[in-house]
């Protein structure tokens, strides 16, 4: 393309500076269907960011008829503040803030109310915030018996079907296909699907799905609102494409009408949003859908270090392996521990060293599968002194469920009989607020319920475990105190949240614990299509870590329990063949000296050496002191005590296999 004069050409310039060649080649392919496969940590954003930037600096796009699409108010937010970043430097201005970058439902809003009023008629619906009001009235209307939990897993259920393009009266069976479990069961789901919708229509309302889905059918069957649109918006980008659902992708494509110009941007390997209806295969199928389309794959990984990446490649299964670009650090740690107090007790410790070592409490995360494993973190940071936050859900004495059981038993306390003994007694505090025998069926609100009110049962079996002797009183003071730490303040404090919730996200240091199968993968993952879910959300709370990563698994549940649980296949396969290739000889040598110096001395091991002080020189294989001393782990000390020693070691060592 013809830059029109040196000022543009110098802007057009600047926006390609800095770029790697991958990216680069993403912004040069400036027209166009694009298709950018981008590994995690890869510079996505800004990729994309440059793309539209080169773009308006060179002439091919008028700024104000791009839309950018991306899936949550910050990545808009944050993709907005990079393109005005570009236009005061590089583009010198250009307009960039014209540039349209939205989520799809805040795009599909503005257009459906501006749009209704000369096709439908008469004033915009209005936005419905949440649809579990309506459901509770369709369920009255219905005489379900309903609970606020599974009156929640409903509307989540409504909110897949509708996001997967299922009619009421299609769902039984849709339902059935895609292996949905919900507390009410199909039939009664599906009623209630039905009557939500006359509900919904009767009072003028329209739920988020709605907004996309009436933009959508406003486009179809109206030319002159299509027309217009398109005039307005000539070029696409979609971030996060691999989480579109068929209901994005139907007004996506009401957007585009037959022409050509989009560009999205995502990674397979992140999939972790199927059960509320998104799907890669528009991300894969991209290139079948536009056969002339220019795809290019990211990989130069720039958040983790080698041996983050190199255990992330495993998780991946291919797909294109992420190339690690910071220098190496630490290898990923594995702990076994004897049950989850323990365990907890060891992320606590750890996460207290890193931040007495100079580690800033808000650069550790602690994530995990299910929020109901939230409470002993926040139990075990508490006690170290260790500042924390809960992401994306209550804290564990925050919950509703939980304030109203340890308010029960505060009051059981004080009218308890000596003729049940104390644990029989939270149980039958418990089973009255909901707690049954068996999990509810799903993975919703209901779930969440029962894991909260089982997690706090097993609490209090540990304390009565512990101190046989203890009253209920006992336990509603341990309770008490146990909130008060829970809401210690924590502004600057070492999160705590799901995988799921970590998405997008990352730290300098971050544990994975509770890897048990069972857990991970969850327990109601049956079909293979589900376990591959679950090793992706693994992969993305691996990819989540820049420098350290602590994986870990309980064989107990409890102290004294029996130890039957097993660790998650997944670390069984990565840890069957370590990403260490050519470097495990001389780590074999490097153990076996470290062992017979330890029993010499009759100190432990790991104060010669740590693992993975060992495995980082059998990865560097240092040659001189000065880069044996560039190593973590090796102060001065151990370096006149063990270099001469060690750079033996490394110097004896075969070279490492090429080819």
């Amino acid at each position: 393309m013809d830059v029109p004069d040196q000022h543009a050409r110098a802007s057009a310039d600047a926006v390609l500076a800095g770029l790697d060649p991958e990216q680069r080649e993403v912004a040069l392919a400036a027209r166009g269907p694009v298709c950018v496969l981008a590994g995690a940590g890869t510079g996505k954003t800004r990729a994309v960011a440059h793309r539209i930037a080169y773009a308006v600096a060179t002439g091919a796009v008028d700024p104000a008829r791009v839309l950018a699409v991306t899936f949550t108010t910050r990545a808009a937010g944050e993709l907005r503040g990079r393109l005005r970043q570009l236009g005061s430097t590089a583009v010198g201005g250009g307009g960039m803030e014209q540039v349209q970058a939205r989520t799809f439902h805040a795009a599909a809003l503005r257009q459906l109310t501006h749009f209704w009023p000369a096709t439908v008629g008469g004033r915009p619906p209005q936005v419905l915030a949440s649809k579990v009001g309506v459901v509770a009235e369709a369920a009255r209307r219905l005489r379900l018996s309903v609970s606020l939990p599974e009156l929640r897993d409903a509307a989540a259920e409504i909110e897949w079907a509708k996001v997967t393009q299922v009619r009421p009266a299609d769902y039984p069976q849709e339902s059935a296909k895609a292996g949905r479990t919900s507390p009410l069961g199909p039939d009664s789901t599906a009623r209630l699907y039905a009557v939500y919708e006359d509900l919904r229509r009767e009072r003028h309302l329209v739920d988020f799905e709605s907004v996309l889905e009436l933009t959508a059918a406003i486009l179809a069957e109206y030319p002159a609102a299509a027309t217009t649109v398109r005039d307005r918006y000539a070029y696409f980008v979609v971030d996060e494409y691999q989480d579109v659902n068929p209901l994005q992708k139907l007004l996506l494509d009401g957007w585009l009408g037959d022409r050509d110009e989009l560009c999205v941007v995502g990674d397979p390997r992140q999939t972790i949003y199927s059960f509320a209806g998104a799907t890669p295969a528009y991300l894969t199928g991209f290139a079948a859908e536009f056969p002339d389309a220019t795809v290019i794959r990211l990989v130069r990984n720039y958040r983790s270090t080698p041996q983050v990446v190199a255990l992330a490649n495993q998780l991946g299964r291919g797909g294109g392996d992420l190339v690690a670009q910071r220098p190496p650090d630490l290898m990923p740690e594995f702990t076994e521990c004897g049950d989850e107090q323990q365990e907890a007790a060891t992320v606590a410790a750890r996460a207290a060293a890193m931040i007495q070592a100079g580690m800033a409490p808000r650069e550790i995360a602690v994530l995990v599968r299910t929020n109901a494993q939230t409470v002993a973190f926040e139990q075990a940071l508490g006690e170290a002194g260790v500042p924390f936050l809960v992401k994306g859900t209550e804290r564990f004495f925050d919950r509703d469920e939980v304030r109203q059981a340890v308010a029960l038993l505060r009051v059981a306390a004080r009218s308890a009989s000596a003729a049940d003994g104390p644990p029989a007694q939270v149980r039958a505090v418990l089973s009255g607020i909901g707690l049954t025998s068996q999990a509810p069926g799903g993975r919703g609100r209901a779930r969440e319920r029962w894991e909260s009110l089982a997690s706090l049962a097993q609490l209090a079996d540990d304390f009565f475990t512990a101190a046989p002797q203890a009253t209920l009183a006992d336990l509603s003071a341990e309770l008490a105190h146990r909130s008060v730490l829970g809401h210690a303040p924590a502004m600057d404090g070492v999160t705590i949240a799901s995988l799921h919730a970590a998405k997008g996200l990352e730290w300098d240091a971050v544990f994975l614990p509770g890897l048990t199968d069972g857990t991970m993968p969850i327990i109601h993952a049956q079909t293979a299509d589900a376990i591959e879910e679950e090793r992706r959300l693994l992969y993305v709370g691996v990819t989540r870590a820049r420098k350290r990563l602590q994986l870990s698994w309980a064989l107990a549940r409890s102290p004294g329990g029996r130890q039957t649980r097993t660790p998650s296949r997944f670390l069984r396969e990565v840890r069957k063949h370590p990403p260490r290739g050519n470097d495990d000889a001389l780590l074999l040598r490097l153990r076996e000296w470290r062992h017979g110096l330890a029993t010499e001395q009759s100190v432990p091991a790991y104060v010669i050496f740590r693992d993975s002080t060992l495995e980082l020189i059998a990865e560097r294989r240092p040659r001189s002191t000065r880069e044996l001393a560039a190593i973590p782990g090796i102060g001065r000390i151990k370096l006149d005590r063990y270099g001469a020693a060690v750079l033996a070691l490394c110097a004896q060592a075969p070279s490492r296999a090429t080819g």
